[in-house]
């Protein structure tokens, strides 16, 4: 069982994925965020699906149904990630219902596609004779994209080709229209170049690759076309090869660079790997917000300048958190560098996970780290949850990648020469898989990310010797191991970020890694100017964020602020109203006062709310991934730090 990036045997990767034959996720967030996945969210997807037209434009297509297209052009692609998620989901429990709509909906599919290829609903009936006319927005490529993508995912988790068929005719399509020279030019939104690669590895056909690697290189000659946000907008201004920094719409050049980093495996291509590791430095060290969110600017859904981080205006996309895992995963693959799991955590426990509401139902688009308590009065803030949208790419974004969460955990490798196998992602599971000439089994026992206790049993060794590498987190300030010799050690990593045990591993052997998630501040960037004298609060991988819903009565989240010295209590909750299991953080604070009657919201130093304005105040911090599940009340997760 393989999962959604799988370099081919020729690839120049430093690391393997998987191939799993047993992989369970068996506690913790992440098993509650599948099981919620399975029972509630996918099936209100499907339902959805009917309710906002996606599967009746693909009938009228086929001539099974009349009536006019609805919804935005891209609304195939919708169909497409529900299927993918569907494909991840159905190969570790029987669901009659969900097999069902994959089966139908596959069908469907195979017979709304024209007989050249061709299949995308709206421009079969809303468009027809304007194939490839308008590419700068049409998205056709796009949504091809997500169908190879789900067509990958059920032939890999169960073996199943009807939707292969279809997405291979697809393709084939695209290889004669678009791979003799420019032809129509390059689609408006990148995401059919990681996916084509993803096909060519599937199938061994050289076309795909070549056509995913001519539609990277094309990008930056202008081919895209006139959009009135301009060329940066579509990541069409310069070549991928020398653009410095990502720029434009955050959604598309996540799913740009996840192409460009497949290709320059598979082609051996240094200098394209680099320039896509250069663009990732970049980003992660002045573009991305404290939750691993992506998109400053709300207006486009793009990237802004460098340092430019608002809390309460970054957009932070749901679609782009995922994204850039999806990114960032690959990354690792390619060099086996820590730091790319490290960001690939933050996001995922942060800015991801807190898109959807504990329940399942319910969905942000964007993902603020403040909301005021007047946010009910804004106009037009796409901020809010809902359980579908018009546009609605982040739900099925969300049910996509959560269904396939176990094969983002670990790697092997050939380390020193030695066969290795790589954590990197801590929640308990057990897996099996091929490896150094035999089979590997072994389970993770931890209660992370509530405490640093990992434990990890082999459960079936190979013969001789390996080893195991344990990511160890930049946050974690005491981490030690204990071997299965009984010695305590320091849990020291190596240059690319990882804790490194080998011996002849035998079955039953126990391997613990202890890591330090005592709570911490954490401050800005001078240069961001948004968050000068704000701190936050971090423990272990979870970013914390103050929410009204725990505040004493009369504390406004808005007045909150921490003084030095500030030193968190930890109190734990098996199941907090709404919440679940959690661990809130409490301290003694201030609440800084500043009602004014009449005039501007500013102040001569040493004037009217001022320090004897001041009071002490208890403040209490919640997860950020778990906020907004129990009212609409104000949060923050940046709050002023200032002297006691």
């Amino acid at each position: 069982m393989e999962g959604p990036a799988v370099p081919s045997p020729g690839a120049r990767t430093a690391h393997r994925p998987l191939r799993l034959e047993h992989a369970e996720l068996t506690g913790g967030p992440l098993r509650q965020w599948q099981d919620v996945n399975r029972r509630v969210s996918l099936p209100l997807a499907v339902g959805w699906l009917e309710k906002a037209g996606n599967l009746r434009n693909l009938r009228i297509a086929a001539g099974e149904a009349d009536g006019e297209f609805r919804g935005p052009v891209y609304m195939d692609s919708d169909v497409h990630k529900v299927l993918e998620s569907a494909a991840w989901h159905l190969r570790e429990v029987p669901d009659e219902a969900l097999a069902d709509f994959a089966g139908r909906t596959a069908l469907l599919l195979e017979r709304a596609q024209q007989d050249d290829g061709y299949l995308d609903s709206h421009y079969q009936v809303a468009a027809p004779g304007r194939r490839y006319a308008q590419l700068v927005d049409s998205h056709e490529l796009y949504c091809a994209g997500h169908l190879i993508q789900a067509a990958v995912a059920a032939r890999r988790s169960s073996g199943d080709t009807k939707l292969l068929a279809v997405a291979r005719r697809f393709a084939d399509h695209l290889a004669d229209v678009f791979l003799p020279g420019p032809g129509p030019g390059l689609d408006g939104h990148p995401e059919v170049e990681t996916a084509l690669v993803e096909l060519y590895r599937v199938t061994g056909e050289e076309r795909y690759l070549e056509l995913s690697a001519a539609f990277v290189e094309r990008r930056g000659h202008g081919l895209v076309g006139r959009h009135k946000h301009g060329t940066m907008h579509r990541q069409d201004h310069l070549p991928v090869r020398t653009a410095p920094t990502l720029t434009g719409h955050a959604v598309r050049g996540l799913y740009l660079e996840a192409g460009v980093v497949d290709v320059a495996v598979e082609t051996g291509d240094e200098e394209l790997l680099a320039a896509s590791v250069a663009r990732w430095e970049d980003m992660t060290a002045a573009k991305t917000s404290l939750t691993g969110g992506l998109g400053s600017r709300q207006v486009g859904e793009v990237f802004g300048e460098r340092y430019e981080l608002p809390p309460d205006l970054s957009y932070n996309e749901t679609c782009a958190s995922a994204a850039s895992i999806q990114w960032s995963w690959r990354l690792l693959l390619a060099t086996g560098e820590a730091r790319y799991a490290d960001l690939i955590e933050r996001t995922l426990y942060n800015a991801f996970s807190a898109a959807r509401s504990t329940d399942g139902r319910t969905y942000y688009k964007g993902n603020p780290l403040t909301r005021r308590p007047d946010h009910a009065e804004a106009v037009g803030d796409p901020r809010c949850r809902d359980e579908w949208f018009f546009s609605a790419c982040c739900p099925p974004a969300v049910t996509r990648l959560v269904a396939s969460l176990e094969h983002y955990a670990a790697t092997v490798s050939e380390h020193a020469g030695v066969p290795t196998f790589h954590l990197h992602q801590y929640a308990p599971m057990e897996l099996a898989c091929p490896f150094a000439g035999g089979r590997l089994g072994l389970r993770v026992e931890t209660d992370y990310p509530w405490h640093g206790r990992v434990a990890i049993t082999i459960t079936e060794a190979p013969a001789g010797p390996f080893a195991l590498a344990l990511r160890i987190p930049p946050w974690s300030a005491r981490t030690t191991l204990e071997t299965p010799d009984g010695a305590r050690l320091d849990a020291a990593p190596d240059e690319h970020g990882y804790a490194v045990v080998s011996r002849d591993w035998r079955a039953g052997e126990q391997l613990v890694l202890h890591l330090d998630l005592t709570p911490r501040l954490t401050v800005p960037h001078p240069r961001i100017d948004a968050l000068r004298g704000s701190a936050a609060v971090e423990r272990g991988p979870l970013v914390y964020c103050f929410e009204q819903a725990d505040q004493e009565e009369g504390a406004e989240v808005d007045d909150l602020a921490l003084p030095l010295g500030v030193a968190f209590e930890e109190v734990e909750h098996a199941d907090l109203a709404g919440v679940g299991r959690t661990v809130l953080l409490r301290a003694a604070g201030l609440a800084l006062g500043g009602a004014h009657e009449a005039g501007l919201p500013y102040r001569t130093h040493g004037g009217p709310y001022a320090e004897d304005s001041r009071c002490r105040t208890s403040v209490t911090a919640v997860p950020y991934f778990q906020w907004d599940n129990r009212g609409d009340g104000a949060m923050r997760v940046w709050v002023p730090f200032v002297s006691g």
